[in-house]
């Protein structure tokens, strides 16, 4: 039996066959939900060959449902659409359940993801040792820092919240954070500028200006709806200090961009350490995923505790299509164990 897996979030819908294929889709369900059924019978085409649907999700916590068991509920709902047989739903408590099952218990099929891509870590044998081993995931939205224990997720936190309380869970990405929730002011020339508490800007300005991320000038989904251009990127950041590009030129936007990433990383960092305080710093093991795996290295290379690890990134070691959809890939991989 062939499975998909998909992992449903807010802002974006990943699929994998866990051979190795992926997709990644972007799609606002707070704006369209109503959409989202046709949106996955597209992307299912795309993987005419699989008969079994493995899913993940973090959509719920979308404004657009008043409750996350709401959330979860109408996630099912819109999977079940055309798809006659039963969904494997992947839960916080480490196994899939049914779709009746997991309406039955709402939260911890709620932001599972993470826990998926954890437990294929540990089961598929990227660990070199059953001791302690992390597992840092950056998105364009999150940043899960997950420690794994005899190749089992040990985090203190199961939930968004508690996770957050923790340094699990940082809401901070590499493409749809707000630049103001990075940072305050920035340097600017004899002096420091606060930035508007506006969206004008995102972290994917800050990475287009730096070239850590590729432009594509067919990606529209940026902060004005304007492509995902360096230049474009330019216009979007200098009006964080209520300006235009021609007060700010092109090269002091880049220091700015420079500073943002900085802050950014620091910030990381310092949930990074409250993580690892926790196990003492020792991690035979890091594995990186997601489409931030780049920002993720850098952490591992600053921390005095983890330049020794052996670092596994999953970019690398399978492909950037892999990386980017990982927690799909994991449920796909641990569906076609369960069968």
């Amino acid at each position: 039996m062939s499975i998909l897996g998909l992992d449903i979030g807010g802002a974006n819908i990943k699929a994998a066959d866990g051979s190795g294929r992926t997709l990644s889709r972007p799609f606002a369900i707070w704006k369209y939900p109503e959409q989202l059924a046709s949106q996955i019978a597209l992307l299912r085409s795309e993987f005419p060959s699989t008969d079994q649907l493995a899913v993940t999700m973090t959509a719920e916590l979308a404004d657009c449902f008043a409750t996350k068991a709401e959330g979860v509920r109408f996630i099912l709902d819109q999977l079940s659409v055309g798809h006659p047989k039963e969904l494997l739903v992947w839960t916080t408590s480490g196994e899939f359940v049914t779709a009746s099952a997991a309406r039955e218990q709402p939260m911890q099929v709620a932001a599972a993801n993470w826990h998926a891509l954890a437990t294929w870590v540990g089961q598929h044998h990227l660990l070199q040792s059953a001791s302690t081993a992390l597992l840092i995931d950056i998105g364009t939205t999150t940043t899960d820092i997950i420690p794994l224990t005899n190749r089992r997720p040990a985090t203190v936190g199961l939930t968004d919240t508690t996770r957050l309380q923790s340094g699990e869970l940082c809401y901070s990405g590499i493409k749809r954070t707000p630049v103001c929730a990075i940072a305050h002011s920035v340097p600017f020339r004899d002096s420091y500028c606060p930035l508007a508490a506006e969206l004008f800007a995102t972290t994917l300005d800050i990475y287009l200006l730096l070239g850590e991320i590729p432009e594509d000038a067919n990606d529209l989904e940026t902060a004005n709806g304007k492509p995902a251009t360096r230049i474009a990127a330019h216009d979007r950041l200098v009006r964080m200090l209520c300006t235009d590009r021609d007060e700010i030129s092109f090269d002091e936007s880049v220091d700015i961009a420079r500073f943002l990433a900085d802050v950014q990383r620091q910030r990381l960092a310092g949930a990074l350490e409250r993580v690892a305080q926790r196990f003492g710093g020792a991690f035979d093991s890091v594995v990186v995923s997601g489409s931030g795996a780049f920002l993720a290295r850098r952490l591992i290379a600053d921390h005095r505790r983890l330049r020794e690890a052996t670092v596994i990134s999953l970019d690398q070691l399978l492909s950037p299509g892999v990386a980017e959809a990982a927690c799909a890939h994991a449920v796909a991989q641990l569906a076609s164990d369960r069968v």
